[in-house]
């Protein structure tokens, strides 16, 4: 029986596909954890009395929260003792990022150039 071996290209190319799969999963979860925070987050301040006097301390504290939530919602069927600094440093990636696109909405509606 004669040996055969595959290319190295066949496993540059596993390898490559498998790295790119991880990133578009931790980009997916990402996005996840992103969605959800932005929902605990509203929900909180809905519920504030408009008007209300709230310090920046409450919107901290909800702030704080909200991220706490939704990231146990991601590690749901996991037992939880400790948030991964990889999700924090994701959620605040997509934090701002979605607050930089607001700022430039603001300036083109305002006809405001950067």
């Amino acid at each position: 029986m004669e040996d055969r071996f595959y290319p190295d290209s066949m496993f540059e190319e596993a390898e490559r596909r498998e790295a790119a799969n991880r990133e578009w999963k931790r980009k997916e979860r990402s996005n996840r954890i992103l969605e959800r925070y932005n929902e605990f987050y509203n929900t909180e301040c809905a519920s504030t009395p408009t008007g209300g006097a709230i310090s920046m301390e409450h919107l901290q504290i909800i702030t704080l929260q909200s991220a706490i939530d939704a990231l146990r919602c991601e590690h749901l069927n996991q037992q939880y003792n400790f948030i991964a600094i990889s999700d924090i440093e994701d959620l605040i990636e997509g934090l701002r990022e979605q607050a930089n696109e607001y700022l430039e909405r603001v300036r083109k509606l305002k006809g405001e150039e950067k």
